[in-house]
């Protein structure tokens, strides 16, 4: 079984409170894009003891049991025992550490599999209750369609929102960033005007209305980024931005616009979709 598992970029973010548990209350809206990496399971033979997993495609660091997708695997088994041992493969093409949600949609389309294979049942809703125990944005990974987001991210509600009449640029520039530190670099604070207001107005205007919280310290911090998303303006796009806590960013392009590689010395990888 193979499912191609979408990456997602956030139209706005705001950081609105520091909650108790330590997570913070947000809003923004979460959009899928059509940048996949796939993800492969099949059922092992009884002779294999526990979960292979192996990948290729961009390198995945760290051990294979904390890896988001054997995570998933060992979340699911745990509840239902009869989830036999199971050959997964990852193939890695979304960029990492990038705030496009990679390692949650492989993760949840892990759970999206494990309930077909082994014919689980799970509901829709069951499947969003254990991915939000993987992640906060893994939910969204369920509904795989424009949602606006709150709480840690994983109130969802879906949304009309349609970008098919725009050519979506993502930039890459290969910098991590840390999301505790991005987090520890805000003064939350709840906005005059919702997202779900600002995101009805013309596209045009989200130049301005449009804000992810993050973009001040993480430019601050890198000014690349700065420059970056004013390429993108420069180029003609309608709509740019960062997604998530970086550092990916994106621009909203007329389909058909001709886009020139950038001219900066930083390793930067593009994807036009």
């Amino acid at each position: 079984m193979v499912q191609f598992a979408p990456c997602k970029i956030n139209l706005g973010l705001s950081i609105l409170a520091k909650r108790a548990d330590g997570y913070h209350e947000l809003e923004t809206i979460f959009y899928p894009v059509a940048l996949h990496d796939i993800v492969e399971i099949i059922a092992a033979p009884d002779t294999d003891a526990r979960l292979q997993f192996t990948h290729s495609g961009i390198p995945v660091p760290g051990e294979m049991d904390h890896n988001l997708c054997s995570k998933a695997f060992y979340l699911l088994q745990k509840d239902f025992p009869t989830i036999r041992p199971v050959r997964m493969h990852l193939h890695k093409h979304i960029p990492m550490g990038a705030g496009l949600g990679g390692g949650s949609s492989d993760a949840t389309a892990v759970l999206k599999m494990l309930n077909q294979l082994f014919q689980l049942g799970l509901t829709k809703q069951q499947l969003i209750d254990y991915a939000a125990q993987l992640g906060s944005d893994c939910p969204f990974f369920v509904y795989d369609q424009a949602c606006h987001a709150t709480g840690r991210g994983e109130k969802l509600t879906p949304i009309d929102i349609d970008l098919s009449s725009y050519t979506i640029a993502l930039l890459h520039p290969q910098i991590h960033i840390a999301t505790a530190w991005a987090f520890s670099q805000l003064q939350p604070a709840v906005k005059s005007i919702a997202l779900t207001q600002i995101i009805r107005q013309p596209i045009a205007s989200w130049r301005h209305d449009l804000i992810n919280d993050f973009e001040r310290p993480i430019f601050a911090a890198h000014p690349i980024l700065a420059q970056l998303k004013q390429w993108l303006y420069d180029q003609g796009a309608m709509y740019a931005s960062m997604s998530g806590s970086g550092s990916s960013l994106f621009g909203l392009f007329p389909k058909g616009q001709l886009i020139t590689a950038p001219s900066f010395q930083q390793d930067i990888r593009i994807d036009l979709i």
